[in-house]
């Protein structure tokens, strides 16, 4: 799936999660969820690589299980760079923010594929 497509796919699974999860998920605008997916698609792009080389070993050790926590420090770094218009409750909303982004992406990128 190219970039802007999983631009606008981010940018509606955080106004989604914002609607179901409004204690934990704070989005003020269709635009903050836009520009917050742009920034957390730079993010992933610039900062995630590093992260997971350094990672690597606790990575291997917990099964691959530690790289939800390095997406949910993006989703932190993401919420700093933005501002206060998106906003977590704390970490373990980013971490179920994670989770659930990632399954997403990961159904409707089997979608795209499928299409081609």
């Amino acid at each position: 799936m190219g970039f802007w497509k999983r631009v606008l796919v981010n940018a509606l699974i955080f106004l989604a999660l914002a609607g179901f999860l409004p204690h934990m998920i704070f989005v003020s605008s269709i635009w903050m969820a836009l520009g917050a997916s742009l920034v957390l698609g730079i993010l992933n792009a610039l900062i995630k690589p590093i992260l997971t080389i350094l990672s690597l070993p606790i990575t291997i050790l917990t099964l691959g299980l530690f790289s939800v926590v390095i997406n949910a420090v993006m989703l932190q770094l993401t919420a700093l760079f933005v501002g206060s218009g998106f906003a977590f409750s704390g970490f373990g909303a980013s971490i179920l923010a994670a989770v659930i982004i990632s399954v997403v992406n990961a159904i409707i990128s089997d979608r795209f594929m499928r299409q081609k």
